[in-house]
């Protein structure tokens, strides 16, 4: 029979011991606290790999981040970089291969591709918005989808600032004449944007970022948001949509696309638009009623305007913008005063540097650890990091969210030593995690394929 032995620590030279009847004050224990935990060791998190042990394989998209492509292939991945868009019949054909997916806007992740994504386990949006990826067919498949919802702000912020000073100085149009060898000088119609006002209409990390810069080149500005939100600086929240219209010099727009937001600037807003003020659209084409636009620049109610996203966009560099993508193209690009950009909104070498190592950071902790955090269609779920010392297994188990499910999973997990656990839910899609110590080889597999049989599987997941 093995004995066990204890050894007493050795005293360091120096240490006063403590009486019984010694008293130490809290401060005194917190600094020896403070002391322990700043001395002690710091072990590093274990590296986690799925239990098949299959090489992880990524498609990445439209000319993503290099940094990010490294990125994923520091944690050796295989990665395979294209920078075009894929069609929905070229992503069906080749998705089954993938475990992960990047794109940035143009590539549509449907329904139809997500079930030929046989191996597929998380989307990576490498841009604001989602609006591209079917998110509710992707959770019901098990899929978090990522994006960088703040990453291109200042990008895009600053780009407003500027179209502002060009449409109220007219140099975009001045510009275009002397490339066609017309000398132009003039100052009737151009202002300076010091004491006008700006109307900002949805007041996130964008509008409030564009409400301080402007707010610095003299402008005063009112937003509408759909929830009360505390401004910055001098910005000023007003109740209702007609309310900025009716008072704004300038009217920027920074909203997502929703049932709620399509054509939300249509003939209607845009008459009750101020004679000689201007539009911009730096957020989803489909929130402005073009034609009715086209009529409010060409009666001359609107001064101008500045656009920077379409209901419908070309798919790659050198495709046409024409009338057989939008049939009031060449109407639109013939109305002087008027500033439009091929979605540029979010391209700069910044923005798409923290884009793609926020969302390549976001792909990895989920293949990696099983962490959802930031995932916009799924639970959140995480659990703090195995250390490199400890042995065990950590589950991902995603389900229908239903009655009877967690006694299920417990049932299974009962003969294992569970050292934590979380679990949360969305709608009808539920993500369990949990980390299980002491578990044979010969246990995972059976252990799998019992996870698997529950009533309401969708995906499970073992990583060492």
């Amino acid at each position: 029979m093995s004995q066990s032995v204890s050894i007493p620590a050795p005293k360091p030279h120096n240490q006063v011991v403590a009486s019984p009847t010694t008293t130490t004050t809290l401060h005194d224990r917190m600094a020896a606290r403070r002391d322990s935990i700043v001395n002690s060791k710091i072990r590093e998190a274990k590296v986690l790999h799925p239990v098949d042990n299959e090489h992880l394989r990524l498609l990445i998209l439209e000319n993503i981040s290099q940094e990010a492509v490294k990125a994923f292939q520091s944690q050796g991945f295989h990665v395979d970089h294209h920078t075009k868009a894929m069609s929905e019949d070229e992503l069906v054909e080749k998705i089954g291969q993938y475990h992960a997916i990047g794109i940035r806007s143009k590539t549509k992740i449907t329904e139809r591709v997500i079930k030929a994504a046989s191996k597929l386990l998380v989307i990576g949006c490498f841009c604001i918005g989602t609006n591209q990826v079917d998110l509710e067919t992707a959770a019901k498949a098990g899929i978090p989808v990522f994006n960088s919802p703040f990453s291109n702000s200042r990008s895009v912020a600053e780009l407003v600032i500027s179209e502002v000073i060009a449409l109220s100085r007219q140099y975009f149009q001045r510009a275009f004449e002397m490339r066609e060898g017309i000398w132009n000088k003039q100052s009737k119609g151009c202002w300076e944007i010091r004491g006008k006002t700006l109307g900002v209409v949805g007041y996130g990390h964008i509008g409030s970022q564009l409400s301080v810069l402007a707010e610095a080149f003299g402008m005063r500005v009112l937003f509408h948001d759909v929830v009360n939100i505390m401004p910055l600086g001098s910005a000023r929240q007003v109740e209702s949509l007609n309310a900025l219209l009716n008072e704004s010099d300038f009217v920027t727009l920074h909203v997502p696309e929703l049932p709620e937001t399509l054509n939300m600037i249509s003939g209607a807003q845009l008459a009750e638009m101020k004679k000689g003020s201007y539009l911009i659209n730096n957020a989803r084409g489909k929130v402005v009623d073009i034609p009715a636009l086209v009529d409010a620049l060409k009666s001359g109610h609107l001064a101008g305007a500045a656009l920077d996203v379409y209901p419908s966009e070309p798919g790659s560099n050198g495709s046409p913008f024409d009338d057989q993508l939008n049939s009031w193209s060449s109407t639109l690009r013939s109305i002087p005063n008027v500033i439009l950009t091929p979605h540029i909104g979010g391209s700069t070498e910044e923005a798409q540097r923290m884009i793609g190592e926020e969302v390549s950071s976001a792909l990895t902790r989920y293949l990696n650890y099983g962490s959802t955090m930031g995932a916009v269609n799924f639970p959140e779920v995480d659990l703090r990091a195995i250390t490199a010392e400890q042995q065990g297994i950590r589950v991902c188990h995603v389900h229908n969210n239903i009655p009877g499910v967690l006694r299920q999973v417990n049932e299974v997990l009962s003969p294992y030593n569970v050292e934590k656990q979380f679990s949360d839910s969305k709608g009808d899609v539920a993500y369990l995690m949990a980390d299980i110590a002491d578990v044979s080889p010969s246990d995972i597999n059976k252990l799998r394929e019992l996870l698997s049989k529950t009533s309401a599987n969708i995906l499970t997941r073992l990583l060492v």
